[in-house]
């Protein structure tokens, strides 16, 4: 009999406390700051941190293992957002993007099937302070995988617009409460 005392009252407990831990989830905690170095640069420099390359006798992607690097400096470039320099002297914000392909291992990885997915291409951009070289923050969006090298080079540009969006967002200036009144 107080097997089933002790059960009711850890039922009835639990009970009580269901209220109590979903307020706890309702809870939103207030967004950390974004590094002021983010949002008040003027210029930077778009570095290549390369990467897994493992792809130059049968590649993954097209365009050889500068494309995500060329095509990111443009985008950057014509965003308008920032300036870009050619020395990290002359920036407020160094860029470092690469593209990695680690093979996938475990489950899903054995090659024996057009389904597998036998890589996870991913880019990788970490922005830096100039003046320190402190890391400011890190962006990583990975690359549907696809069987046919169309679908996969068309995956590629859309991570990339991704991985510039991401950029777009966070260096937008943040609205102040002043903004948010406005009709």
């Amino acid at each position: 009999m107080n097997g089933a005392v002790l059960f009711r009252a850890a039922v009835l407990i639990s009970l009580l406390l269901i209220p109590v831990m979903q307020a706890a989830d309702s809870k939103q905690t207030e967004p950390a700051p974004i590094p002021t170095q983010i949002t008040t640069a003027k210029k930077v420099f778009v570095a290549n941190a390369g990467g897994d390359e493992r792809w130059y006798d049968d590649p993954i992607f097209n365009g050889g293992p500068e494309r995500a690097y060329n095509e990111f400096y443009a985008a950057m470039k014509s965003g308008g957002r920032y300036e870009i320099v050619g020395t990290p002297a002359d920036a407020d914000l160094l860029f470092e993007i690469g593209l990695t392909a680690p093979m996938v291992s475990g489950v899903g990885a054995r090659g024996d099937s057009l389904a597998v997915k036998p890589y996870d291409p991913q880019f990788r951009l970490v922005i830096r302070d100039a003046k320190t070289n402190a890391l400011l923050w890190v962006f990583t969006e990975h690359v549907q995988w696809a069987i046919l090298q169309g679908n996969r080079d068309k995956n590629f540009e859309q991570t990339l617009a991704r991985i510039v969006s991401d950029v777009q967002r966070l260096s937008a200036p943040s609205p102040t409460p002043a903004d948010n009144a406005k009709p």
